[in-house]
């Protein structure tokens, strides 16, 4: 009797009985299939032939290393192509000076603060912001803060937040304090980026619309933060009001959102 099996080369014999086999003088092949140990170096990641046959959907760590080695560092005109971007993007941003006119607890959400602000428009705008487990509510009354005005509505279990306090927190998220824009700033000044003189170069600002369908507040965010003397910077930009330039309390290097 005879079996057969299908292995890795074909159809090959893998078994005879003994006495048909001395009979015939048939000698069995040494390995008809592969062994275990011969196994190996076919499918080994660096075969040629499978490498011929078959897209690597990784690469050996000398190609990776070979690759950062060689790649060309970013030049000086794309960096700063980069910084103007993002300035350009953060124009569009309607960023005011506001004052909070009242505030308390919200009735449903045991983190939220809902504050009534004005900033420069006929009625004073609701917004709600997450501080109660960073500053006491006291602290919020008749503030001059930041507002970031041109967000789309949102609604804060039942309430309508339409825009959002600017804050600089440290990296643990630990430590929250609201922007200050300086004393002698008016609700509703609109707040920019540079030098005094480039107030007047200011863009219209993007519509609620815009900035979320264009993810202007995204693309900007990552890059404000508070330097070595806690005033707002974008990159290495000012952020700046009329009567000088927005800071807070006492965070260092920190992020701003």
């Amino acid at each position: 009797m005879v079996a057969a099996t299908v292995g890795l080369r074909g159809l090959s014999l893998c078994t005879l009985s003994l006495p048909i086999l001395r009979s015939a003088k048939i000698k069995l092949p040494i390995h008809s299939f592969p062994t275990s140990r011969s196994l190996k170096p076919l499918f080994s990641p660096y075969n040629p032939t499978i490498l011929r046959g078959f897209p690597s959907f990784c690469a050996s760590p000398d190609v990776n290393v070979e690759a950062t080695a060689t790649a060309p560092p970013a030049t000086e005109a794309e960096n700063s192509q980069s910084a103007d971007d993002i300035k350009n993007a953060a124009n569009l941003l309607d960023i005011r000076v506001g004052r909070i006119i009242k505030a308390w607890r919200h009735e449903e959400a045991y983190s939220l603060y809902v504050e009534e602000v004005d900033v420069g428009e006929p009625e004073p705008r609701i917004i709600c912001s997450g501080l109660v487990k960073y500053m006491p509510l006291d602290l919020l009354q008749d503030a001059k803060v930041v507002v970031l005005a041109n967000l789309k509505p949102r609604n804060m279990r039942g309430v309508k937040s339409c825009g959002m306090l600017m804050a600089a927190s440290d990296a643990s998220h630990e430590t929250v304090e609201l922007l200050m824009p300086p004393d002698g700033t008016i609700p509703g000044e609109r707040i920019w980026f540079g030098t005094e003189d480039d107030k007047d170069s200011q863009p219209e600002p993007a519509t609620p619309n815009q900035v979320q369908k264009k993810k202007i507040w995204e693309s900007v965010q990552p890059h404000l933060k508070t330097d070595a003397s806690c005033t707002a910077m974008l990159g290495e930009y000012l952020m700046r009001t009329s009567a000088g330039v927005v800071v807070c309390k006492s965070l260092k290097n920190a992020n701003i959102s």
